[in-house]
């Protein structure tokens, strides 16, 4: 894809470095978020991001005056200065790259890569159809929390340190220090430019107004050749690309180095690679770019995506492993903040789904080793036990072998907005996709032992004739709700589609599938996911916008997900025979939308969420690992060819 990007063009391009940082923009060039910038490097891998170079103004002087090639947006909406006028065509493939005209028929080329297990971002600038010119960069400093904003102030340092070839900036001794070496010569011109206007945080409620510092500039004869230039963080390791030796600076050697690794692997293979980071000695899934750290309800689910069909059993045993070892009164934390606090245990579904994940992973993997297996497996008996026997917030076996949780102020399941005090979706007592992750792990931990076979006997027993509701047609959302027996919640929420056989064989008569499977269908079904609640309902909101609590309020009231695609479809697969017809229908009815949206956000991903309403625009994280890794488990799991016709489950 290559074509000429608008001056609103929204489509935003990522590039990972496998340690939690990145760099990030949109293909005009404009920066719309906070969270747009050249060098965001984690400095806990992969958490403590810092945003440390925003942005490079570029200019080229064919003899004629300099011409801008890059924009900006400055508050309160001017954009200056034009390069985006100049702005011919841009392409996310190998890397971002942008082509510019020139007003006398010259062009001059833009790319840039991030490579892997490095904070570093390799830059290049190619002439074409002029003998000569002279290239003027200016990196612009941000030094900053990723989430936060700079304003100009006497702390920040713009002095500058020369050592041989390469160029040092520590403008603030809280954050890491820049590395630049270039191709062209610097000069030190320190400069502030003030008010820069990040228009995406403005529509969603947030500070969006930055200053940024410049040190000075680079500027580059193209007599020479392409112009180069990296930048690195200093992290206490050293770079992996050859910053500090004497020899000259070639990116052309780099470029060619990175293209062909890029070419052994498809544009969707490297988006999945994205989301796998170093966590410690071990690995671990970032959950979504920009703003999403590894959490553990994400990483289990998209695991099943992003690493098993794929083939990467031994990194999806190395994260479950590193996991393993946080199993406390029978529950793994789903979060691991930023600044190094304790681990969030506030989930009910994310022990669940790690079993869920070890299951798949020891039906996949044969490069484990013994010793790595009964690890995986003590972790799943603790889990089972614990939430057998009762853990924290009123997690526990009911006597009807479901699995009850919750308590007032808490928001345990995936549907987990909460703004203060309020909780938006509280689903307290016994939640309908709990109950199929619960059952699912009994069906596999009854290896370990009778009383877990027995107990997943009883809730077997106990699930239809508790959730199904003969009067609407498919199953509560709740049972037992603020655990008041027999109180029900009868909202049309897509949570059911795990008992209705995405999660495997379904937990209902097979009538009583396709019934619910069909209400959902048309109730809930989206181009982009499920819509979390029905328009019917007087509470859904359609649009997922605004300020930060109109759009938690949205959240799970009406708001679509494109990561609920994989389970609705592999039940309705399953529903129909699993047969090679009904996954061509699925292909063409459910996936190819997701397919499209490949190109329309986040380039090469899919978002997080989008509006209920149409013509559901895309919202939320648009790099979401979840959503991307459905979509690649349909591809290579679920709607994969089959050998033999399927039975019906």
């Amino acid at each position: 894809m290559s074509e000429r990007p608008e001056l609103g063009d929204a489509r935003e391009w990522l590039e990972a470095d496998g340690l939690g940082g990145f760099a990030s923009g949109t293909a005009s060039g404009l920066r719309t978020r906070r969270y747009h910038g050249l060098l965001c490097a984690a400095r806990t891998p992969p958490t403590g991001r810092a945003l440390l170079v925003a942005a490079v103004e570029a200019w080229v002087d064919l003899g004629r005056g300099p011409r801008a090639l890059t924009s900006h947006r400055y508050d309160p909406g001017v954009t200056h200065p034009d390069g985006v006028a100049r702005l011919a065509a841009f392409t996310p493939e190998p890397w971002p790259t942008w082509t510019y005209e020139l007003e006398d028929g010259a062009r001059v080329v833009h790319e840039l890569f991030v490579p892997r297990d490095a904070a570093e971002v390799v830059l290049r600038w190619r002439l074409e159809g002029a003998p000569r010119g002279t290239l003027t960069l200016r990196p612009l400093l941000a030094a900053r929390d990723a989430h936060a904003l700079r304003r100009e102030g006497a702390g920040f340092d713009l002095s500058t340190r020369l050592e041989g070839a390469s160029v040092r900036w520590r403008p603030d001794p809280a954050w890491p220090g820049i590395v630049a070496r270039a191709s062209g010569r610097f000069r030190h011109e320190p400069l502030w430019y003030r008010s820069f206007l990040y228009e995406v945080e403005r529509a969603r409620g947030y500070d969006h107004v930055e200053d940024l510092g410049a040190p000075g500039v680079f500027e580059h004869d193209f007599a020479r050749g392409p112009a180069g230039l990296v930048l690195a963080a200093e992290l206490g390791e050293a770079p992996v690309l050859p910053l500090f030796d004497g020899a000259p600076l070639d990116v052309g050697d780099l470029f060619e180095r990175e293209r062909e690794r890029r070419v052994r692997t498809s544009a969707l293979e490297r988006a999945a690679e994205a989301y796998l980071v170093r966590r410690g000695r071990g690995r671990s899934l970032i959950a979504g770019y920009p703003w999403f750290t590894d959490w553990g309800r994400d990483t289990f689910i998209a695991l099943r995506g992003l690493l098993l069909a794929r083939g990467e059993t031994r990194a999806a045993a190395d994260i479950l492993l590193a996991w393993a070892e946080h199993v406390s009164e029978g529950m793994l934390p789903n979060r691991f903040p930023d600044q190094g606090d304790a681990p969030e245990f506030n989930s009910v579904d994310a022990s669940l789904w790690f079993v869920v994940a070890v299951e798949e992973t020891l039906g996949a993997a044969r490069e484990l080793a013994p010793a790595e297996q009964r690890q995986l497996e003590a972790a799943v008996r603790a889990i089972l036990s614990g939430y057998a026997g009762g853990t924290r917030f009123g997690i526990r076996a009911d006597e009807d072998g479901l699995l009850a949780c919750g308590e007032p102020g808490l928001q345990l399941t995936w549907m987990d907005a909460k703004v203060g005090d309020e909780v938006m979706t509280p689903r307290v007592g016994k939640p309908v996709e709990i109950q199929a992750l619960w059952l699912r792990a009994l069906a596999f931990g009854g290896r370990y032992g009778r009383r877990l076979r027995a107990l997943g006997e009883r809730a077997a027993r106990a699930f239809e004739p508790r959730f199904w509701s003969d009067e609407h047609g498919y199953l509560h959302d709740v049972v037992d709700c603020d655990h008041v027996r027999g109180a029900v919640d009868a909202s049309l929420r897509p949570n059911q589609v795990f008992a209705l056989g995405g999660l495997g064989p379904s937990l209902v008569a097979p009538g009583r599938t396709r019934a619910a499977l069909d209400v959902l269908e048309a109730e809930l079904v989206t181009p982009l996911g499920l819509r979390t609640l029905a328009p019917s309902d007087a509470r859904y909101r359609g649009r997922y916008a605004g300020a930060p609590l109109e759009r938690d309020r949205a959240y799970h009231q009406g708001t679509a997900w494109p990561w609920l695609t994989g389970p609705f479809v592999e039940a309705w697969v399953r529903d129909r025979g699993a047969g090679d017809e009904a996954k061509a229908a699925a292909r063409e009815r459910f996936l190819a939308p997701l397919r499209a949206h490949l190109d329309l956000a986040g380039l090469g991903h899919l978002s997080e969420v989008a509006d209920g309403d149409a013509p559901h625009t895309p919202g939320g994280c648009p790099f979401q690992a979840w959503s991307l890794g459905e979509y690649l488990r349909l591809e290579r799991r679920v709607l994969a060819p089959s050998a033999e016709p399927a039975r019906r489950s």
